[in-house]
Order: structure tokens, then C-alpha cells, then sequence
């Protein structure tokens, strides 16, 4: 049986940067997705293969060899999920390097080791063919890394004892609270691999979709009653997280009070987001005072994340083109490059939205369209409808 697992990106709304320094934070899922299809081998060649679509990257495995490599999983507990050691860190090391992956896409190491952990841990030694394909851009902050390992954890869940599914809606299933408990328990174990030290909230918000308010390391989950749509633009500029949020840290050792205010008002902003988030919308005058608002906030967020430091020429450029059309926007994420928001209220027409992503691309960018706060992962097994 073919079973098929996918889990939205996510995107920083606001408050970055100054949660780190403890000020509230508001992330929320895209409908722009990462997709990974299971199929187990039937014809006894006893590979394990993985198809990174996208990339035009095929690896595979002898199952001998990974049982060698991995011996402890002839019994493996998909209910209980474990840290990688080092020393299994470095055993899957040994298989990732046997690849001979290309200099230029080596950045995906660590993404390929967490998939071999991930399946063993939870399926052992099972010949099989692993697909992915996705929407997100890598390293955009678009939180591509956490939707990958999601969804593999979805869908290697999804044939165990321990899966609880919920069916009631046709075409994709979703998961019962406690299954999504566990599959976001094992995605974090494969954002470790990948990221080291990761702060869990893009995995959580992959999991579990809708919004995620964060504070001090406590996360809450949050549901929108207010439907938004965003252009999001990928400046294609990479950057260097660990140095802007070095940065930012930086400058407020120098400038304490200055800085404790940026943080401070940041902090309102994302409290003030959230409410305006959930409260129920009534008519369309509603909404639209409410996308005014927002507006308001993104424009007043941006502007602190300039203060901070970390806004950079190819941001300065999608905001001054957005503002042409009288669209607010803000960075999302590190910074210094990587993606910016535009919100796109419900009455704007779709003339000025082509007109706005015709000019960003004039300049180089990628632009998508996404929904704001959809569902978290989901499964469908063969023969169900994709969509």
C-alpha cells in the first residue's frame, strides 16, 4: 500500500528576532506543502531508495547494509520516539557520505541522515521507496527542513499501531491529537539532526497548522477566525542566521534601553495580532477593519526589524514596490534576504496582485500566493483523492 504524508511551511507574522530577547512571537502554516510518498517493496530487492524529486536526486541503500550499520531496530517503537547518538549520528554518517552527493546540493547531508534515522527508528529494516516532492523553497525560511521531516514522520507513522487517524473527512486524513503529539515528537528528533538546535516551533506549527503564538521557550496554539492570504516573495538572497541574531544582540549591548524598547513594542504588536486573529468576523466591513489593522502592525513590525538591523537592500526593494500599490509588508524570519510577506486584503483585485508579482519578478524575486493558517500534516492512502 501506497500511503502519502504532507505538511505545510510556516511563516514568522510577527515577532522575530525579539523573541529571543523574550518579547511574544506569532507563527502560522501556509497551504504551500512538502509531500512524501511511502510505497514498501514487495519484489524482494531489499533496497531502501529515496527520490528527491525536486532535485533530481535518487539515493538507495541495501538493507544489509543499514542493518549492519543501524543493528538495533530488528524491533523498532514508532510509539516512542528517540534521539539520534552520536555514535548513531555518526554510523548514518558513514551511509550519507557512500552517496557521493554533488558539492553543490551537500547542504542536503543532513536533511538525507535525518530521513535514515527517522525510517529506521520507525520502521526498521523494510525495503522500500521514499518520494518527496515540495512547494517550499529550501532555506528561505519558509520552514522547508521542518515540513520534510513531518511529513516522512506522518507518513512512516501512518502503517503503525500507534497512527490514530481520523477519517471523517474525505480525501486526506488527519491525525487524532495524540498521533500529532507523536509525529511532531519525531519530526523534532530530525530537525535536531538537521538544525542542531532547533526551537521546535516550525515543526510544531508543520504539525499541528493553524497559528502558534511563542514566548520564553512556551508555545500555545492559536485558531484564526479571520481567512488571510499573503504574497510571499523570495528574495533569493541567502543569509546567515546565527550572525544576524548575533547581531541584534550586538546592538542591544550597546543601545540596553533603546533596544528594550524595540523588544517591548514588538511584544504589543504580537499580542495585539493574535487577538485580531481570533476574533470571529461577522460581515465584510469587519474583515476589512481588521486587515487595515493588521496592516498597521506589519508596517509598525517591519520598521522595529530595521532598527534591529536586519533588513537588507533586496527587502527594501519588494517593500518600496508593494508600496507602490498601497500593500504593507514585512520580512519574515532572520532577515538580511531570504522572504518577505505582503498581505492581500479579501476586496484587493486580482489585476493589482498580477501587476505587483510581474514587477517583483522584473527584479529577479520568486513570488507565491499562500492561505494563512491551514491545516497542519495530513495522509492519504492510495486510491484516495489528492486533493
Amino acid at each position: 500500500m501506497e500511503v502519502r504524508a504532507r505538511a505545510p511551511g510556516k511563516i514568522i507574522l510577527s515577532g522575530e528576532h525579539a523573541v529571543v530577547h523574550g518579547a511574544t512571537a506569532v507563527a502560522a502554516s501556509i497551504n504551500l506543502h512538502t509531500t512524501v510518498s511511502l510505497l514498501f517493496s514487495s519484489d524482494n530487492d531489499n533496497m531502501l531508495q529515496l527520490n528527491l524529486k525536486d532535485m533530481a536526486l535518487e539515493f538507495s541503500w541495501p538493507i544489509g547494509r543499514i542493518k549492519d550499520t543501524l543493528p538495533d531496530f530488528d524491533a523498532p517503537s514508532p510509539s516512542t520516539p528517540k534521539c539520534c547518538s552520536i555514535e548513531s549520528l555518526r554510523a548514518i554518517a558513514s551511509l550519507v557520505n557512500e552517496l557521493n552527493i554533488p558539492e553543490a546540493k551537500i547542504a542536503l547531508a543532513s536533511g538525507v541522515s535525518a530521513f535514515l534515522w527517522l525510517y529506521t527508528a520507525i520502521q526498521g529494516y523494510k525495503p522500500a521507496t521514499v518520494t518527496v516532492t515540495s512547494e517550499l523553497p529550501l532555506g528561505s525560511g519558509l520552514g522547508s527542513s521542518a515540513a520534510f521531516c513531518v511529513s516522512l514522520s506522518g507518513a512512516l507513522l501512518a502503517l503503525t499501531a500507534s497512527a490514530g487517524l481520523d477519517y471523517s473527512n474525505q480525501g486526506w486524513a488527519t491525525y487524532e491529537e495524540t498521533g500529532l503529539d507523536l509525529v511532531n515528537k519525531w519530526a523534532l528528533e530530525g530537525e535536531k539532526i538537521i538544525h542542531g538546535k532547533p526551537s521546535g516551533i516550525d515543526n510544531t506549527v508543520s504539525t499541528y497548522g493553524n497559528m502558534i503564538k511563542f514566548r520564553s521557550g512556551e508555545l500555545s496554539r492559536v485558531k484564526s477566525n479571520l481567512p488571510l492570504r499573503m504574497l510571499i516573495t523570495n528574495t533569493r538572497v541567502g543569509r546567515n542566521t546565527k550572525a544576524l541574531v548575533a547581531g541584534v544582540s550586538e546592538r542591544k549591548l550597546r543601545h540596553p534601553d533603546a533596544m528594550a524598547s524595540v523588544f517591548d513594542a514588538v511584544d504589543s504588536i504580537s499580542k495585539e495580532l493574535s487577538a485580531i486573529i481570533q476574533t470571529p468576523a461577522n460581515d465584510d466591513i469587519s474583515v476589512t477593519e481588521r486587515e487595515e489593522k493588521l496592516e498597521e502592525l506589519m508596517e509598525m513590525n517591519q520598521g522595529l526589524l530595521q532598527c534591529m538591523g536586519v533588513s537588507h537592500a533586496s527587502i527594501e526593494t519588494v517593500l518600496r514596490t508593494t508600496l507602490k500599490y498601497k500593500l504593507s509588508s514585512k520580512l519574515t524570519g532572520a532577515g538580511g534576504g531570504g522572504c518577505v510577506l505582503t498581505l492581500l486584503p479579501t476586496l484587493l483585485s486580482g489585476i493589482v496582485v498580477d501587476k505587483v508579482i510581474a514587477e517583483l519578478e522584473s527584479c529577479g524575486f520568486q513570488c507565491f500566493i499562500a492561505g494563512i493558517g491551514g491545516n497542519g500534516v495530513e495522509v492519504c492512502f492510495s486510491g484516495a483523492p489528492s486533493s
